[in-house]
């Protein structure tokens, strides 16, 4: 059915209106300790208000999904207001034309981490991504595709062992990658990956040893906080049962 003027100029009048409600309520709910706090952890606050992220997730049950909210909160360049685009997206009805969008935007690694775990996961497109954005090179982007199989890692029950295995290449190769940002998410990554069962264990330690081998002392960072976490009584008493 064909939507009419008058009727497209209503519905985009009602989403701005739901835009500024949800801007007003972060910012009611908005405090200087919240705003402070967010330097000690390497979040910029020029564009932020300083919301809690659990006053970020009661906004987004609030909502619940609104796609067309999502969109329009993103575009507000707001730091709380993008976060809201994770639990306001619909992962069925977000594209791989929208991701790349968001990723290149990324400008702190709360902003990728959040988006990476509460949506992109969720999308068909998210194995693809880790592919593409392993290469980039900011630093964000370049986060966002370790963060992204750090959460499939944990979420992806579906997932057999081989798309890990493949990405254990993009790790020993962004490996050497030393900025801290960057080779943190790869460390989680491994770490997760190799949490995932007996078999992907072996295989991400093998992979930590070849790092500790290496002339790059980022990826020797990597490799030997890897093996730690990997080879623990802890780990491997879980992974037997």
């Amino acid at each position: 059915m064909k939507i009419d003027p008058p009727t497209r100029k209503a519905a985009s009048r009602s989403l701005e209106a739901e835009v500024q409600s949800a801007l007003t309520w972060l910012k009611r709910h908005s405090t200087t300790a919240a705003l402070d706090g967010m330097a000690r952890y390497g979040v910029p606050s020029d564009n932020a208000l300083g919301v809690s992220m659990k006053d970020m997730k009661v906004l987004g049950e609030k909502l619940g999904h609104n796609h067309e909210l999502a969109l329009k909160l993103w575009d507000t360049g707001v730091y709380e207001a993008r976060m809201m685009c994770a639990f306001v997206g619909d992962p069925a009805r977000t594209t791989s034309a929208q991701m790349d969008h968001w990723c290149r935007d990324f400008d702190n690694w709360a902003i990728g981490d959040t988006l990476c775990f509460h949506l992109f996961d969720r999308t068909p497109f998210a194995w693809a991504k880790v592919a593409r954005w392993s290469s980039r090179r900011d630093e964000f982007q370049k986060r966002a595709a370790f963060a992204l199989l750090w959460s499939l890692s944990l979420h992806d029950k579906r997932a057999g062992d081989e798309p890990f295995v493949r990405a254990l290449v993009l790790i020993e190769r962004a490996a050497g990658d030393g900025r801290n940002f960057v080779k943190k998410a790869v460390l989680m990554a491994l770490g997760a990956l190799g949490r995932r069962n007996l078999a992907l264990n072996a295989a991400a330690v093998a992979a930590a040893q070849r790092l500790v081998n290496s002339r790059e002392p980022s990826a020797r960072w990597i490799g030997r906080n890897a093996l730690k976490e990997l080879t623990s009584p802890k780990v491997t008493k879980r992974l037997k049962k």
